[in-house]
């Protein structure tokens, strides 16, 4: 079984690695995880903005890496950009995102989920992403630990208290039951064991679910829909013989 985690904005070599291998210390043995990273896009992700900026980077990496031969993909963003559009053009690999995935494994966790985001306001994003997987009636709580994602890195304590304050916030005030990490960054901090033991409550490691659940779907043979995502028309057609195709240029 071969994963790829699909970087969909721009990434430190070294960092990339980073994750890579805790990636693959999470799988079971005989899966092969890889991280490959855009060439172009945004340095971080923190707004509906920049996720839109990230798709077309991160929908050709994905359709190579199915020519590759990979069984699934992750794209790692909260925010699940392209997800969809990916889900639509390729045939053999299933395509999954982390914030779809970490609201639906919360929603069996618990009554009334929080999601822990970074620096500004996600609660109109979260709560669409929170409809789209069908769970909006337990999203109870977004809650922003007012740091840029670029920061998060240079002191993980700081960081962490961060959290533990923002977190805190949630079961106190909006009485949560379970939180989901809303951000990559911070889910490869490795730190949702400290905060289970601070606060008493379960904590979705969207990069560790996400991975999961991709392993655990190819081994049921099981992908997305192709009735809810079906080939683009022109595609179907023969219109256009290649998803590049679907891109207009306009003449100089």
């Amino acid at each position: 079984m071969k994963i790829v985690y699909l970087v969909p904005g721009l990434m430190p070599e070294a960092e990339c690695r980073r994750r890579e291998g805790m990636l693959r210390g999470w799988v079971c043995a005989g899966t092969q995880v890889d991280v490959a990273v855009v060439t172009e896009g945004p340095s971080s992700i923190e707004s509906l903005y920049e996720e839109a900026l990230a798709v077309p980077a991160t929908v050709r990496l994905a359709m190579q890496m199915e020519q590759m031969g990979y069984d699934a993909a992750i794209v790692g963003c909260a925010g699940d950009p392209g997800v969809e559009a990916i889900r639509e053009l390729t045939t053999r690999m299933a395509v999954f995102g982390p914030g779809a995935t970490s609201f639906l494994v919360a929603s069996m966790l618990g009554h009334r989920f929080g999601v822990i985001t970074p620096e500004g306001d996600m609660r109109q994003s979260n709560l669409e992403l929170a409809f789209r997987a069908g769970v909006q009636g337990k999203l109870a709580a977004s809650v922003s630990i007012d740091m840029p994602v670029l920061e998060m890195m240079a002191d993980k304590q700081a960081t962490l208290r961060r959290v533990l304050e923002a977190s805190s916030r949630a079961v106190r005030d909006w009485g949560i039951d379970t939180l989901v990490i809303g951000c990559m960054t911070l889910a490869f901090l490795d730190i949702a064991n400290d905060i289970e033991q601070a606060l008493g409550i379960p904590v979705v490691n969207p990069a560790k679910i996400t991975l999961k659940v991709a392993e655990a779907m190819v081994a049921c043979d099981l992908m997305p829909s192709k009735v809810a995502y079906p080939l683009p028309p022109k595609l179907r057609s023969g219109k256009a013989a290649d998803f590049s195709e679907l891109f207009g240029r306009g003449k100089a």
